[in-house]
């Protein structure tokens, strides 16, 4: 009974839930009290997760649409991210910039496109070193091209039970092949392992092999994107579902420059500090790395009461940090 309540998904007025409600009643007349207790939380967890979650769609994605949830423990198989939360102002290398730009104006110019038989680029998939914007650029584009962003959440997708993972995948993109929006596989090769590498087997081979299909057919009217830190590690056939596969490196010296003084210009800085220098000791820094150091320093000056954010600052935020790049 407890795996059937746990399956529950409702409003609080349907008739599945009004049926729960009175089953919880008679064992509480039979003097179940403990059974009924656990099975009204239970309930009462998965209506109020079903009114938030509904309420939250009816703000974001368009009327009808609805974000399938695993059947065992009735969590969304992905989240939303609300506009005002995603991170969209970026620093990026000019090569990177313009490929970014691309896909964002092939979707502003999808309808001029495809009255010359062409497509825009659909599914991306973003590669590179950890904190170097992958999951950022995905939201960049949701912001400047102005569709709602569902990142997948790969903890509800995935199930120790036979064929559950296939069937999560599947609904997903089912219920998003009529919605306009961003749909993010973050850390991508958590599911995406090449089949020849012998560690994974069964359940997570059968995921692979409905996953090159889905990509295959995807039809969507938004964007799928895919971020990996490890590349190598995907299944080569996925390589060719994608219409564009980009890498977000590392920043370079001007790159590391610009993230700097953009982060810490809001508050004061010195005067006469080598920013050349600083950069040089920076080579090889990831962007979230760099916009610590600045947020670190800027902390630093603060809780000194300096309104000033000196080299000294500036260095000891390095040094701290420089481990952190190895």
């Amino acid at each position: 009974m407890i795996r059937l309540f746990r399956a529950i998904d409702g409003d609080i007025n349907d008739d599945i839930v009004k049926v729960a409600s009175k089953i919880i009643e008679d064992e509480k007349i039979k003097g179940h009290n403990k059974l009924a207790d656990k099975l009204k939380n239970i309930l009462d967890k998965n209506v109020v997760s079903n009114i938030h979650f509904k309420n939250e769609l009816k703000s974001i994605l368009p009327a009808g649409t609805s974000i399938p949830t695993d059947k065992r423990n009735n969590v969304p198989l992905a989240s939303i991210v609300d506009r005002d939360n995603l991170r969209h102002n970026m620093i990026l290398s000019t090569e990177t910039e313009y490929k970014i730009n691309r896909i964002e104006k092939e979707y502003v110019a999808r309808q001029r496109l495809l009255n010359y038989g062409l497509k825009p680029r659909q599914k991306i998939l973003f590669y590179g070193s950890p904190g170097c914007g992958k999951s950022m650029s995905a939201e960049r584009i949701a912001w400047n091209i102005g569709l709602p962003f569902l990142k997948v959440r790969f903890e509800a997708i995935i199930s120790s039970y036979l064929g559950e993972s296939a069937s999560n995948l599947k609904n997903l993109f089912e219920a998003v092949k009529k919605t306009p929006c961003v749909l993010l596989l973050d850390e991508f090769d958590f599911i995406a392992k090449t089949r020849s590498s012998g560690h994974d087997v069964g359940e997570m081979y059968r995921v692979v092999n409905v996953l090159l299909n889905l990509l295959e057919d995807y039809e969507a009217p938004g964007l799928l994107i895919a971020t990996t830190n490890l590349e190598g590690t995907l299944d080569k056939a996925l390589f060719r579902r994608f219409d564009d596969i980009i890498e977000i490196p590392k920043p370079g010296k001007d790159e590391i420059l610009r993230l700097l003084k953009n982060s810490l210009s809001s508050i004061n800085v010195a005067k006469g500090i080598n920013w050349d220098d600083i950069t040089k000791k920076m080579n090889g820094f990831s962007a979230a790395l760099v916009v610590k150091v600045a947020n670190d320093s800027a902390k630093s000056a603060v809780i000194q009461n300096s309104k000033i954010i000196e080299l000294e600052h500036l260095m000891n935020a390095l040094t701290e940090n420089i481990n952190y790049n190895k």
